[in-house]
């Protein structure tokens, strides 16, 4: 039963294709309820990881981004959703399930703490995967070491607390599923200069450690180098 729902979300995947024509997939970003701001950044921080990641990995990713909300069946349109915000996570019983179905089939999620987000959202995916605990990502694992090498592991974007940053997943049947960046604020990384005043090299490191997430998810985990 798990084989065949892998193959029809792959299906629907490759139907979306053909309907955009020009480009093999959309990704999303992810509407929750509970009041968080689950649309921070949505101006500019995803289009410009889908420029970047065009331009550099050679992807064909529509530069429209998404929205779908957590509960709709159209999340299994798309192979990769992105979450941020800074409050509060409310997940239903029905868009826990939802999620997981999702996650389960071949779906993504990245979750990207945009400070203050964490205590809301560990018990949230914990109702998405109640047999599953976060764990810290070591920094050799692939999703660090795809076109561009981190050898630290995440780039530190935003200082917030001052503490390192770190990279967690959830990791179901040896695949992982969920990655979630933590004191490091990649999608602030991703806006537009303008927006953070964040220096050349610190945007560059975050799309590119946003480009390594992409390719991991999109295009298998085997390092480019």
């Amino acid at each position: 039963m798990r084989q065949l729902f892998s193959l029809a979300i792959l299906i629907c995947f490759t139907y979306i294709a053909y309907a955009q024509n020009r480009y093999t997939y959309q990704i999303a970003v992810l509407k929750y309820g509970g009041g968080g701001d689950w649309y921070a950044n949505l101006s500019t921080s995803l289009p410009n990881l889908i420029k970047f990641c065009n331009k550099n990995l050679g992807t064909s990713i529509n530069p429209e981004q998404a929205i779908v909300e957590v509960g709709s069946s159209d999340i299994f349109n798309y192979p990769f959703i992105h979450m941020t915000g800074h409050g509060n996570v409310i997940f239903s019983q029905s868009e826990a399930e939802n999620l997981r179905n999702y996650l389960i089939a071949g779906g993504f999620l990245h979750i990207s703490d945009n400070y203050g987000m964490d205590k809301f959202i560990r018990p949230q995916m914990k109702k998405v995967f109640p047999e599953l605990d976060f764990v810290e990502l070591p920094f050799n694992h692939p999703i660090y070491h795809q076109k561009y090498s981190f050898k630290n592991g995440l780039p530190k974007i935003h200082e917030h607390d001052n503490k390192p940053p770190q990279g967690f997943g959830l990791i179901y049947k040896g695949r992982l599923v969920v990655f979630y960046d933590y004191e490091c604020d990649l999608g602030d990384g991703w806006e537009d200069a303008a927006v953070h005043n964040n220096s050349e090299e610190t945007r560059t490191k975050a799309l590119q450690m946003g480009a390594n997430i992409i390719h991991y998810v999109l295009m298998g985990n085997d390092p480019l180098n």
